[in-house]
């Protein structure tokens, strides 16, 4: 039986607030409205010559605007209006806990208020503890209690009813507060020298302020969680070995800045420290550049003079010895070279609890630096710094310009275009924003024009040292063609391409992204900013400023089209692109029709870009050299039998008009036609034995695909939305070299050979949109196609006629897997209307496949076969709308998406024990309309259909409408209202994080929560029992609140959207705090209440411990009371308790469980359902208020969800089936 304890009156307990006070937050106060960073709270009389006042000139000395209050002696009964004023305008107090601090009326009016101030307005509360106990504030014994005591007996002698009354009132707020203070983290002067913990005290409070953020400095735009990064970085001194901090990203990013600013911060808080600034620059055409660095570092951690040294090596040995003496920091700013860091940092490592800043625009250099090879390496941490977003660039490019935040009226367009141009770029923000200030928007118009000719000599000389840095002419090349034709190409083309045209891709890309000039996307496509892609342009520009057809590669459409026009082309052009749609927008070359023999003379062109170009003449007149050729619009129905192809590598013909490739289309209707056609196509059969990839996508006009024969190495095959393809050959069996097959939206298909599945290489396929689901196809030989299904099952290879191969997708889907490749890794049946009925029954075929995408759907429940692929990786079902369950996915997966753009909403999801840890993707739904399960992460039914044993056993059986929902199933029908039936249906039970919650419509506290307090905190001790503690219950009680009117101004991340729970365990220093999920809860009356109950265990909670809970709510919210009951486990029933929690604890991700995903610093975490599908933990600043430390966001790179804990293997195999046997039976 459980037994529901009532905390005993002499257990201490307090509330943050009293019943007269508003328990929600304040929206008045800002940063910005403060006039004192501090207030001190003092017993003048202990403190005020010696502690406080040196407390006080160190604040002043930090540049802390301190308020103190000079007058000794109180006067009335009442706290002064100014000290009051001062509290309210203060960002923090510093309170001084002294022995005679409670004697003084004055001092504990002052806490009360501060602490109200806590609670109302995120006013920050260091409390200190000078040569007190914190158990005696808190429990008010010792002097504290001496001093409450005379103040008692001041009000029971005070003979005025009024006065006494009043008394009563401020002796209830005086215990409370010093309850509340005590609870709260604080700092004990006990056994500590006071300068040293004034000085501690001094940063604590200019770190937890930001005091240098507030001035809002330009160059601090957009970093601060980078700064908060930095920082917790700088405080964590786990690590016994040296700490390094690599600060990477392209030139002008912010890497100085952030490093400066930081030093600058913390710099105080080491032994010794130097800022050794430019070094690259410093290091560059100087002879003795790096021996003047070294000597200034030297100086800085050493503080003694020496002879002059004129050798590096020696140098670096005398760096070598000053550090290992000492704790030193360092900043290496703009390394570009491992032979600067081996100087400056030396081999033989430094001194235990160490730090290194190193920015540099080559992420590669530090970790292959000397110290790095040594047994004990150093811990080097990762920052990238990848630019400003949209807002945080206005903001900086507008402060510069304008002197404000935002554009002035008339401005806004021209600022949207300097902003899309600089896409984030610092450096470029302020520079143009400086040269733009007090212009006129035709100035900026012009500068803009000007830009897109040519970017400013102060931004590109920035971005060009990473060019420069580049250590072969290979590279520098490979940067010049990616700069000026393959951003955006996929990684795998470009390489093919590049590679035939003699440049090394393979180091050459690493060394591009190494040094920030190149990066990769999401899809492998080649991504590269676009001021970076305008410097290298630049290079190439640079080669012939006035006569372009003198340089190497031409991308300009405009001087493209005249070099063609005027036929200069000559032997020096490597690449060409021209798109004659960009010109006929600009009304430069509508409908002329360019000379074939204009490329006759460009005898090493490469790479050729046609599209949508009507050209005359022979097309012999093409390059032989070309590797590359795209030809887009392309207006024959035919590839010209002269055309030079011998070479070419890659050949993209997409949106064209061409009817077949080199095999000739044959319609039986046009059978007049088709003579000719045939003797025009074998006069010559080609033999193509470059070519690696053929784009064909969007030719509407394209029936056929054949001749494969002539394609012998052919890897990539894109046909994407050739809506009139009917046939694919079967001669693509020649293509043995196939890695990527791509025939998505060919939804008039009918003719998809059977023999592509004997491809070896086939890697990728995607058949997305074919119609699958609902194929029309017939299967002309069932004979042979029986025969040819009985040999594959034997392992006999024979040649069967092409008439049985030919026969394509079958109507019934259950042989279409055994079709396909066996080699696939990568497959998607995307948007081909597969439902239960026509999904393919057996992928066992494909024992390679990785990564599986059946989006859009209308599936229903995860197919049976997909969980017969043993190495599947990925499985993405979004927007499959019809979709219910995903259950027993197979265990090797590692990244699932469900989302859905629709309102429809996946009710179960159901893991096995030993699936491997996994990356939810896109699950962005906030709440669910219930019931509801996905497997150890959040559970949700109706009240309704909660079990009265778990109900009994979470101690809520004397929930109101609980039981009139049993009084009700014993009812007629008719005797139970409509009204309350449909409460009970949405009312609704959450599980998730181990914690079980409802919401429902009530106005006040139950009778069995006997411990309770006004507002939205509340504070215990755990008292001792002969019983477990099973968990605890909250109750709060929650109603709307009249709200002001400057509300519109609420910044964003203030307050949370649902109700957050924060439970404190003071005593272990632990924290959690709960945002509950969103649910459908049918809550309309003026009061509802929240029920929680938390299955805490010993190494949570145990007797003696002093805990504290408070609420934080919506904006709109406010709490009017809240109660706790503890939960025991009296042991008369455990089996039975087992029987009913024993799935719930199997959970993974739950209090007592694995909740390291969820951490923010040691001992604190944030348990926000949202975290299951994001990579990063953000702390916003209603989170702040609890959790000072730590940066405003952490990212989790490696898969980490598990369903189910590995700890509980005895519960978890009582609870799950058998997953063999589960398959046998669906076989």
């Amino acid at each position: 039986m459980v037994v529901l304890s009532e905390l005993p009156e002499g257990s201490s307990s307090s509330s943050s607030s009293d019943a007269h006070t508003s328990p929600t937050f304040s929206h008045t106060s800002s940063t910005h409205d403060h006039r004192y960073d501090v207030f001190l709270s003092f017993r003048g009389l202990d403190t005020r010559l010696s502690f406080t006042n040196y407390l006080y000139e160190a604040l002043i000395d930090a540049n802390i605007n301190t308020f103190l209050d000079d007058e000794e002696i109180e006067t009335g009964e009442d706290l002064k209006p100014e000290l009051e004023t001062a509290i309210k305008a203060s960002q923090a107090s510093i309170i001084v806990l002294s022995k005679n601090y409670a004697s003084s009326t004055w001092c504990l009016d002052e806490l009360v208020l501060i602490l109200e101030q806590r609670m109302t307005s995120n006013h920050i509360v260091i409390p200190i503890f000078y040569h007190v106990e914190p158990t005696h504030v808190r429990k008010q014994q010792s002097s504290f209690g001496d001093a409450m005591a005379k103040h008692k007996h001041t009000m029971e002698t005070e003979t005025n009813a009024y006065k006494r009354s009043q008394w009563a009132q401020k002796m209830e707020r005086w215990n409370k507060a010093l309850t509340e203070v005590a609870n709260l983290k604080g700092n004990d002067v006990k056994g500590r020298l006071e300068t040293k913990f004034i000085e501690e005290i001094v940063k604590d409070i200019n770190r937890r302020l930001h005091l240098p953020l507030r001035s809002a400095q330009p160059l601090l735009i957009g970093i601060e969680h980078h700064i908060s990064f930095v920082t917790s970085w700088l405080k964590d001194v786990s690590s016994h070995t040296t700490d390094i901090l690599t600060i990477s990203g392209m030139g002008g990013i912010g890497k100085t800045h952030l490093a400066n600013y930081v030093y600058g911060q913390h710099c105080r808080e080491f032994h010794t420290s130097s800022y050794l600034e430019d070094i690259s620059r410093r290091c560059v055409g100087k002879f003795n550049g790096l021996l003047d660095i070294q000597k200034q570092l030297c100086g800085d951690i050493s503080k003694t003079s020496s002879i002059q040294v004129y050798d590096v090596s020696v140098y670096t040995s005398k760096i070598e010895n000053a550090v290992a003496r000492k704790r030193v920091f360092l900043v290496l700013d703009d390394i570009d070279s491992i032979d600067q860091l081996d100087a400056l940092l030396g081999s033989k490592g430094f001194h235990p609890g160490s730090k290194i800043i190193i920015t540099t625009k080559n992420t590669w250099l530090t970790e292959s630096c000397a110290l790095f090879k040594t047994n004990i390496k150093p811990k080097n941490e990762r920052l990238l710094l990848q630019g400003l977003d949209e807002i945080e660039s206005q903001q900086l490019l507008c402060f510069h310009a304008f002197m404000v935040n935002h554009p002035k009226p008339g401005y806004e367009e021209v600022s949207d275009k300097i902003l899309k141009y600089c896409e984030g770029h610092p450096l470029a923000l302020k520079i143009l924003g400086k040269s733009l200030h007090n212009r006129d928007v035709a100035y900026w118009e012009g500068c803009i024009e000007g830009l897109m000719k040519e970017t400013d000599d102060r931004i590109n000389n920035v971005l060009r040292m990473s060019f420069d840095s580049l250590p072969s002419n290979n590279d520098k090349e490979l940067f010049k063609y990616i700069a000026c034709y393959f951003v955006g190409i996929d990684r795998h083309v470009t390489e093919t391409i590049l590679e035939a045209c003699d440049i090394n891709t393979r180091s050459g890309i690493t060394n591009l992204l190494d040094r920030f000039l190149l990066s990769i996307g999401w899809d492998n496509e080649l991504k590269m900013h676009q001021l970076v892609q305008e410097m290298g342009r630049f290079e190439v520009r640079q080669e012939s400023l006035d006569k372009p057809w003198k340089r190497s590669r031409l991308w300009s459409d405009k001087e493209s089209f005249r070099v063609l026009k005027q036929k200069k082309g000559k032997g020096n052009l490597v690449g060409l692109s021209l798109d004659m749609r960009m010109l006929e927008k600009e009304k430069l070359g509508a409908s002329f029709e360019l000379k074939t023999d204009a490329l006759s003379n460009m005898d090493n062109l490469m790479l050729l870009q046609l599209n949508y170009v009507h050209m005359n003449g022979s097309y012999a007149n093409f390059p032989e050299e070309l590797r590359g050729l795209c030809m887009h619009g392309f207006c024959l129905k035919y590839v010209p039998l002269d055309l030079p192809m011998e070479n070419l590598v890659a050949l993209d013909m997409s949106y064209s008009n061409i009817e077949s490739f080199l095999g000739c289309y044959i319609d039986p209707q046009r059978s007049e036609k088709k003579q000719k056609l045939d003797e025009s196509c074998l006069k010559e059969k080609r033999l193509l034995g470059s070519l690696k990839i053929l784009n064909l996508s969007f030719c509407e006009q394209l029936r056929s695909l054949g001749d494969f024969d002539q394609l012998p190495i052919l890897e990539r095959l894109i046909v994407r939305n050739c809506i009139g393809l009917v046939e694919v050959c079967e001669s693509i069996e020649q293509c043995l070299e196939l890695v990527l097959i791509d025939l998505s939206y060919c939804n008039k298909l009918e003719k998809l050979p059977r023999n592509i599945g004997m491809l070896k290489k086939v890697k990728m396929m995607w058949l997305d949109g074919c119609n699958i689901g609902e194929s029309q196809i017939k299967i002309r030989d069932m004979d042979s196609l029986e025969m040819w299904k009985a040999n594959k099952n034997s392992g006999i290879k024979t040649r069967i006629s092409s008439v049985a191969f030919v026969g394509a997708i079958p109507r019934d889907l259950k042989f279409f897997a055994s079709s396909l490749p066996s080699s696939l890794v990568r497959l998607s049946l995307a948007n081909n209307n597969l439902s239960a009925e026509s999904f393919p029954m057996d992928f066992s075929c494909l024992s390679m496949l990785e990564k599986l995408y059946l989006d859009g759907n209308p599936i229903e429940s995860m197919p049976h076969c997909v969980r017969t692929l043993p190495r599947l990786e990925l499985l993405s079902m979004t927007n499959c709308d019809k979709l219910k369950s995903v259950e027993h996915p197979p265990n090797t997966l590692k990244h699932l998406s469900l989302y859905s753009d629709r309102d429809a909403f996946t009710k179960k999801v159901v893991f096995n024990p030993e699936m491997s840890p996994l990356h939810l993707h896109s699950f962005s739904r906030s709440s669910a309309p219930g019931p509801y399960e996905f497997e150890g992460m959040i559970k949700i039914q109706s009240m309704v259909d909660v079990e009265e044993k778990l109900l009994r056993i979470l101690g809520w059986t004397n929930i109101d409408f609980l039981k009139e929902r049993r009084v009700g199933t014993t009812s007629s029908q008719s005797e139970i209202q409509y009204g309350d039936k449909l409460r009970w249906l949405y009312w609704q039970m959450i599980y998730e994080f181990g914690i079980f919650s409802t919401m429902y419509e009530q106005e006040e506290i139950p009778s069995w929560f006997r411990h309770r307090s006004a507002g939205p905190s509340i504070s215990f001790t755990i008292p001792s029992s002969p019983n477990n503690l099973a968990g605890l219950n909250f109750f709060s009680v929650h109603m709307l609140q009249v709200l002001d009117e400057y509300l519109d101004e609420i910044p964003y991340g203030h307050f949370p959207l649902t109700p957050m729970i924060t439970v404190s365990n003071i005593t272990k220093n632990r924290m959690w705090i709960y945002q509950r999920f969103r649910d459908k809860s049918c809550v309309g009356g003026k009061c509802w209440v929240l029920l929680s109950h938390w299955m805490f265990g010993m190494n949570e909670m145990e007797a003696g411990d002093h805990v504290t809970i408070f609420v934080t709510l919506p904006y709109n919210e406010c709490v009017k009371e809240c109660g706790v009951s503890l939960v025991y486990d009296d042991g008369e029933k455990k089996d039975e308790e087992e029987d009913v929690l024993g799935y719930y604890k199997s959970w993974n991700h739950i209090i007592g469980g694995d909740l390291s995903p969820f951490q923010t610093t040691t001992g604190q975490y944030i348990l926000y359902n949202f975290q299951f599908f994001m990579t990063v933990t953000y702390l916003f600043p209603y989170h702040r208020k609890f959790i000072t430390d730590g940066p405003d966001y952490q990212e989790r790179y490696k898969p980490w969800f598990r369903a189910l804990s590995p700890r509980k293997p005895d519960i978890i195999s009582g609870l799950f089936f058998d997953a063999k046997k589960f398959l046998s039976l669906h076989e």
